[in-house]
């Protein structure tokens, strides 16, 4: 049995954390996990920012509501759908996530949860599991499941590594020249056709 994890930011939708930063002209906001390793460290950081400049979960839910999937993503995950079992594991958030898989087709993701204020200010985060997506992936093979994964992000590296295929999708030059030995596409067609083999 194989079932296919995905990432969601850079491979399916865009970044949100870098759509919110040009939409609030905050430019420090553009960092993300393909910048920090570190996610915790990388979310309180934000979150002080956020305080910093008095915005809320209703500004970044604003500018989530006008980010479409990446042009062909919603066509790739329909047809991996149609082939095998597909999981989006995130380190997104339920309140970010919840419009665009509205625009995907509701796949099914595993992501994370916002703390939030009654005054719709980010007070904080909770994380599903500690190193989520490595440890779902280790889950599902325990269960019975073969993983195949992709992502983009050095968060993303521990379940392509320990997935019996893995990819790098849409990547950034440093996460591919230190990671030579994972395979690195740039369109869906060439993941679909690797995804396809690993599947055999």
């Amino acid at each position: 049995m194989n079932i296919v994890c995905l990432d969601l930011e850079g491979v399916l939708v865009p970044e949100i954390w870098i759509a919110f930063s040009e939409a609030s002209g905050i430019p420090e906001l553009k960092r993300t996990t393909r910048d920090e390793p570190d996610y915790d460290k990388l979310m309180r950081w934000r979150i002080g920012i956020l305080k910093e400049h008095g915005l809320g979960l209703k500004e970044i839910q604003d500018t989530i509501e006008r980010i479409d999937p990446l042009p062909g993503a919603r066509e790739f995950l329909d047809e991996l759908r149609s082939l095998t079992q597909v999981i989006i594991i995130s380190d997104t958030f339920t309140q970010f996530a919840t419009p665009l898989m509205k625009k995907l087709g509701w796949p099914t993701i595993f992501c994370n949860s916002l703390e939030v204020a009654e005054n719709g200010e980010i007070a904080g985060f909770r994380m599903r599991i500690a190193d989520s997506k490595l440890t779902t992936v280790k889950a599902l093979q325990s269960i019975g499941y073969e993983t195949i994964a992709s992502g983009d992000s050095y968060n993303d590296l521990g379940m392509i590594q320990a997935s019996k295929a893995g990819f790098l999708f849409k990547s950034t030059e440093q996460i591919k020249a230190d990671h030579p030995e994972l395979p690195a596409y740039e369109t869906y067609e060439e993941l679909m056709a690797a995804i396809k083999s690993a599947l055999d």
